[in-house]
């Protein structure tokens, strides 16, 4: 989540609230930079390559990127360059900390367990699900469903399938649980299902997600 600072203008001593943008990730998690409150912002007086960009780590899958520095074009004319904390290290939060608001905030939950399961190299799936956004790693593919509605025996189905065709293991995370028929599935195929609630924890609901917790000790 972005937070605000506020920003003096040097030139015209005018205060301002500044919020620095997100963009996203391929992983589909929002990417903010984090921004120093004690810093002090300087008039840009000319410009060049290397000072337009900072490197930022999403905090979901900790793919490092580069993205455009946060600057605030004041009323006077004078465009300021915000400072970045930790030269553009953003801190990673722990999981539980990411509160879900919208589907960003559900695939920043779930790409963080899925690190705690030991999938580091996190990326956007090829494959675009019939429903949610998917997420891969090596041996892995993985849907979130941040949707209004439990999650039914066709979304397990089709994971089940497109996972077949890639080799890999599948997990499925929903914001609001399973129909019946899909968590039985789910366990017959071998899907792990796990529950992301409001506060972005997850919470496995079958043998299958229980023992990958276990297995890595999340």
């Amino acid at each position: 989540m972005s937070v605000s600072v506020s920003v003096r203008c040097p030139a015209c001593r005018r205060a301002h609230l500044y919020s620095a943008p997100s963009y996203p990730c391929a992983c589909g998690a929002s990417v903010t930079a984090p921004l120093d409150r004690d810093g002090t912002p300087t008039p840009v007086t000319h410009r060049s390559w290397d000072d337009e960009w900072v490197t930022v780590r999403c905090p979901a899958c900790d793919r490092a990127g580069q993205w455009p520095r946060p600057e605030l074009g004041c009323p006077c004319g004078t465009v300021l360059r915000i400072p970045v904390a930790r030269a553009g290290t953003a801190p990673r939060p722990a999981e539980g900390s990411v509160t879900i608001r919208t589907a960003l905030d559900a695939v920043t939950a779930a790409a963080l367990h899925l690190r705690r399961l030991g999938h580091r190299d996190l990326r956007r799936a090829d494959q675009r699900p019939p429903s949610g956004i998917g997420l891969a790693a090596p041996g892995l593919l993985a849907q979130v469903d941040p949707s209004a509605r439990p999650a039914t025996l066709r979304d397990v189905e089709c994971l089940w399938l497109t996972a077949m065709t890639e080799s890999a293991d599948c997990v499925y995370f929903s914001v609001c649980g399973y129909a019946e028929d899909a968590r039985a599935r789910a366990d017959a195929l071998g899907i792990a299902l796990f529950v992301l609630d409001l506060t972005g924890t997850s919470r496995p609901v079958n043998a299958v997600a229980d023992e990958l917790n276990a297995a890595a000790g999340a």
